[in-house]
């Protein structure tokens, strides 16, 4: 046995998109000569034209030629000077000329047109026949009244035009028909060609995906005709390296003159250089079978009975089409593969002998060729199994091959779900329905198809495995049938509490045949699941629903396979629910003047994460941005600004402690500038979706089923312990490892300080890349999965990524020493660009009342005054301390974007009272950019020391209170004042600085 083991291939066929560059030359225009009794005699009474359409129709082929008539020579040649044709088709018995002076006038008016002569029968062609192709006819074809014949002839025409382009370019195959009679050619070429086209369609029937299918057709075979044995020796030479099979005559023209065996010469030579090609010697002699066998080919009587099914035999049985039959080698069939999942799988069962039979016959490498994987094919072919040490290393690699075929074949493609064909290795982004894949959807489809072709992308980054997680897609018309089916459309219209909304949707059925799909989706992929919202409206460029709907995460791993279709309908029936909260409707009528109306896609997608113990996360989850709006130090603006957290993610877009830096300077981080900082602002507890001992009624009311974990309960976790520090008290100090004695702090040193792995760098390539393709600012989510393994690549899982406000096409706006001199606020870290002049109302927090443990209740008292302005349609200013929007309300008031939706800017204080760090990674945050909502931020702490002209010449932020108390009152609550005056304030905004000054009215 030889020690020579072949490599996996590493690139099967050329990429999808090449293929729509294949079959670039068509015939459209066809100019018909005859005399209008042939014409009658051919059309039979229907159209010759409508002939051709319909076979269009049939073969699923692209648009049919149109097809002028001509009556005459003279009338035909004004024509050839008038317009442009592809292609003329000549029927015999012209009244005014004879053929070769047609020929030659034909060609003198366009040179490059293609001039068939069609005659209805070899009696009517011209006795001087050899002399046509001297005198501008390129081929002379018998019409019998098929019309596979027209199709054939137009289609052989455009082949031999495409086919040095397609098989340079696709590695398109090729099929050579040698034959020098007109009638059998005329006869042969239609069968041939309609036998590549009904076996290639039949191909269709498999697991490929849509787009597939549309390239497996473009790429059929090229069908090339010779018509003597230089021609042959010819095509040969040129396409031996993309021949499909040689279907020849035995008696043609060699050298000018009729050899009876210059098909068997041609065939020898080339048997000679290409053992594996099936050649296929046709005959009316029958003593030509035994020349056959000795080249050895197969051999066709001419005279078969039903020559249209000997061919078809073997097209089935020598070129791959059809069933793979696996068979012993004395010939016994043991077993049947209808496409490449069902071929994967019975070669790891099949007999060794069958193995061996098959894979040194190049069965596998005919059969995939015949299916246009001609890489592997040609592959396989290389080798045989004398060059494998074990029968099971040769299995390994077939098998191993093909695997890797397959999940090719689906690189990048969304696949409709089909539980037939469904193969969780493989399918890594599937859908079920025909509707829209949502605003989510279309984002990760996009880029999952993107980040396939970013090939140097993925070099760049070699410490990264960067991937999309498996993810399954319930398009819009899923949600409609459930609707519908369910008779909840009231809900659209009209206002419910959550609860009953909830309460509705989880009594209501999804569709039986959903059921039925969603088991066969579980039953394959068992991983931790996150069923997530994507609406139609979610993530559309200017305006995205960030965190508006609902995501649920659920374990999947229960025993009992229906409790986990259980677990999986109920999350899908909540976020189907969360379409008709409030929070949507309220965002809705901010951002639109039609009434409500949204249509959700749900996206169940596996959780980027691992087991730890009795829970499930990923090391890190993030947000990044195209765009940081809160620069510090060395920090530029277009380097974007990045918020990270050990866990889920939803510490992060619910503005909890997690770390902000800039991807360009990502050792920058403002908030561990000092000791006493970390000590103060490292994230101390984090989210886990629990896996082991859980309800099972899980607790999809509470964090979306997720867990809350302290820090302190997962030391012995390896992502706690590689992106920990150690805090060394009796030197005020932090060191960056694990392994010293004292308190732990997320510091995430590891990633940010020793690139271990570099995240920085593939953040920015990745906004760049987003901010290319989208055409402006994005945002991004992400989570990453840290190994011990020090060689093994980090898991970079691409969660979402959607447009952030355009900034840059507003108007620029400049800040003066004297707008600041006059202002009533001056902010140096404001998000915004431009000027507001619609607000004539303010409701800010009385400094006095404020204290932190209230926030919940000042929410609630915001709720109520924001109802009244959004129903008086009148934008207002909202003043307050710490964090707006985050859940955590020792930070911050924990306000709902519905409890303040009719704010038209907002202030958020940093003072004694609360110091919290902004919170730009929240969905909350996000929905306030995306409308062009001022965000202002005043550090009353930053001018304390300073005072009267100093104060202002220094240019720290103010608040100007005294002024607040003189506006008039329309409301005082326990914790809240409501303002209004006569003229609305003027907010002017630099975006390009970050600055903002507010002006009261004169």
């Amino acid at each position: 046995m030889s020690t020579k083991k072949p490599k996996l291939l590493s690139k099967f066929n050329a990429r999808p998109d090449i293929y729509r560059d294949i079959m670039a030359y068509e015939v459209k225009e066809i100019l018909l000569i005859s005399s209008p009794y042939n014409m009658f005699n051919m059309e039979e009474g229907s159209s010759l034209a409508s002939k051709i359409i319909n076979e269009y129709s049939g073969l699923n082929l692209r648009y049919p030629p149109v097809i002028t008539g001509a009556s005459s020579a003279s009338e035909a040649l004004a024509l050839l000077g008038e317009k442009r044709f592809d292609m003329v088709l000549i029927v015999p018995h012209l009244k005014e000329t004879d053929i070769f002076s047609l020929g030659r006038n034909i060609k003198a008016i366009q040179p490059d047109v293609k001039a068939m002569l069609l005659s209805p029968s070899i009696r009517a062609l011209p006795s001087k026949r050899d002399a046509l192709y001297d005198n501008g006819i390129d081929t002379i074809f018998i019409w019998s009244g098929n019309s596979d014949l027209l199709i054939t002839l137009i289609k052989n025409a455009e082949d031999h035009v495409n086919v040095d382009n397609d098989t340079s370019l696709a590695n398109v195959r090729v099929v050579i028909l040698v034959e020098d009679c007109p009638e059998y050619y005329s006869y042969m070429l239609p069968i041939i060609y309609k036998e590549i086209v009904t076996q290639t369609q039949a191909l269709l029937a498999t697991d490929l995906s849509d787009a597939m299918k549309l390239l497996t057709m473009r790429a059929r075979p090229k069908l090339l005709l010779a018509k003597n044995y230089e021609e042959a020796q010819a095509l040969y030479e040129r396409y031996k390296n993309f021949l499909l099979c040689v279907i020849s005559d035995t008696r043609f023209p060699k050298n000018n003159s009729i050899d009876p065996e210059a098909g068997i010469k041609l065939f020898s030579h080339i048997r000679s250089e290409f053992q594996g090609l099936p050649l296929l010697l046709m005959s009316s002699e029958n003593e030509n079978g035994k020349k056959a066998s000795q080249i050895p080919a197969l051999f066709l009587d001419k005279n078969h009975p039903n020559l249209r099914h000997a061919t078809r035999m073997f097209f089935l049985n020598h070129l791959g089409f059809g069933n793979f039959v696996f068979c012993m080698p004395n010939g016994r069939n043991i077993d049947i593969a209808t496409n490449l999942m069902q071929l994967e799988t019975k070669l790891s069962t099949i007999p060794d002998e069958s193995l061996a039979y098959h894979a040194d016959r190049d069965h596998f490498s005919s059969w995939l060729m015949a299916r246009s994987e001609i890489g592997l094919a040609l592959k396989f072919r290389a080798c045989k199994s004398s060059d494998f040490n074990t029968p099971d290393e040769l299995r390994s690699f077939i098998v191993n091959n093909i695997h890797a075929l397959r999940k090719f074949q689906n690189r990048g493609l969304v696949s409709t779900f089909d539980e037939n064909y469904f193969d969780s290795e493989v399918k890594e982004f599937v859908k079920i329905g025909q509707g829209s894949l949502g605003g989510k959807g279309r984002g990760l489809a996009f880029m999952y198809g993107l980040l396939e072709q970013e090939e140097e992308l993925h070099k760049s980054h070699p410490k990264f495995t960067i991937k999309i997680p498996q993810t399954l897609v319930l398009c819009t018309d899923v949600f409609e049938a459930f609707i519908s089916q369910n008779h909840l459309e009231n809900f659209e219209t009209r206002t419910h509490p959550v609860e009953e909304v909830v309460e509705v949707f989880l009594r209501s059925e999804l569709p039986t045949w959903l059921i039925r799909q969603l088991k066969a989706f579980l039953s394959q992929v068992k991983v931790p699941l996150a069923v997530r919202s994507s609406s139609q409206l979610e993530d559309a460029q200017f305006q995205p629903y960030a965190g508006l709907y609902k995501t649920y995460k659920i374990p999947n791993n229960h025993p009992d396979l229906s409790m986990r279709i259980i677990h999986l309908a109920n999350a899908v029936k909540l976020v189907f629910a969360s379409t008709y909260y409030d929070d949507a409707k309220a965002f809705h009528r901010n951002t639109s003047g039609h009434p409500f109306r949204d249509s959700m896609a749900v996206i169940v997608q596996a959780i980027a994460g691992m087991h730890y113990g009795d829970y499930f996360y990923p090391a890190v989850s993030g947000v990044a941005q195209s765009v940081n709006y809160y620069p510090f130090a060395d920090m530029r603006p277009e380097h974007g600004i990045a918020h990270i957290a050990l866990g889920l993610g939803k510490t992060v877009v619910d503005g909890e402690k997690s770390l902000r830096f800039s991807p360009g300077s990502p050792q920058v981080l403002p908030q561990f500038s000092l000791i006493d900082d970390i000590l103060m602002n490292a994230q101390t507890t984090f989210y886990a979706l629990k896996t082991n001992n859980y309800s099972d009624a899980l607790h999809f009311g509470r964090h979306s089923n997720l867990e809350k974990r302290d820090l302190y309960e997962a030391l012995d976790e390896y992502p706690v312990q590689a992106l920990s520090s150690t805090y060394i008290p009796e030197e005020n100090r932090i060191r960056d490892t694990w392994g010293a004695t004292g308190p732990k702090l997320l510091t995430f040193s590891r990633l940010l300080k020793y690139n271990t792995p570099p995240i920085a760098p593939l953040l920015s390539d990745l906004l760049d890349l987003g901010g290319r393709v989208f055409g402006g600012p994005v945002e991004m989510e992400f989570a990453i999965n840290l190994y011990p393994e020090s060689q093994r690549p980090s898991d970079f899982h691409f969660l979402q990524i959607r447009p952030m406000p355009g900034d840059d096409k507003q108007q620029e706006t400049r800040i003066c020493q004297q707008d600041i001199d006059s202002a009533v606020c001056y902010s140096s870290s404001a998000l915004g660009n431009g000027i507001f002049k619609n607000i004539l109302d303010i409701v800010y927090v009385t400094p006095q009342a404020f204290s932190v443990s209230a926030t919940p209740y000042i929410a609630e008292e915001i709720g109520r005054i924001n109802a009244g302005l959004v129903k008086a349609d009148r934008r207002y200013l909202l003043i307050g301390p710490g964090r707006w929007g985050g859940s955590d309300p020792w930070l911050g008031i924990p306000v709902k974007w519905h409890t303040i939706s009719g704010i038209g800017a907002i202030i958020e204080l940093k003072n004694e009272q609360l110091n919290a760090d902004a919170s730009q990674g929240s969905h909350f945050f996000h929905n306030i950019t995306s409308l062009g909502i001022p965000y202002i931020t005043v550090n009353e702490l930053a001018g304390r020391a300073l005072c009267g002209s100093e104060y202002r010449k220094n240019n720290p932020d103010f608040l100007d209170w005294k002024w607040l108390e003189t506006c008039k009152l329309i409301c005082e609550t326990q914790y809240l004042r409501h303002v209004m005056l006569s003229a609305p304030i003027c907010i002017k905004m630099d975006g390009k600085k970050s600055r903002c000054v507010i002006t009261a009215p004169s």
